[in-house]
């Protein structure tokens, strides 16, 4: 018989392939682009003047994330430790 190799270094995980991969790539693409045609179908009960303009979620998560992305990169040179921290001398 034709068994599956028990030992987890020789086990084919679900991102292994390239194919599964790209699937979900794809996946998450068409669901942007069905999220952004829904904004233009959709009513939105907006609160705010700036609730109601297109995209305007989309953007507001971008710049979100980039601002956090760029303050990380300058918040660990103030707290970075240097290779060695952790050892024991002596």
């Amino acid at each position: 018989m034709n068994e599956p190799d028990p030992r987890p270094e020789n086990r084919q995980h679900l991102f292994d392939n390239p194919r599964n991969v790209s699937l979900v790539i794809r996946s998450l693409y068409i669901v942007c682009i069905l999220l952004f045609l829904l904004d233009f179908i959709l009513h939105r009960h907006v609160t705010n003047k700036w609730d109601g303009f297109t995209s305007f979620y989309a953007l507001f998560g971008f710049i979100a994330y980039v601002t956090i992305v760029l303050v990380a990169t300058q918040w660990r040179k103030l707290v970075k430790r240097k290779a060695d921290y952790y050892d024991v001398d002596g």
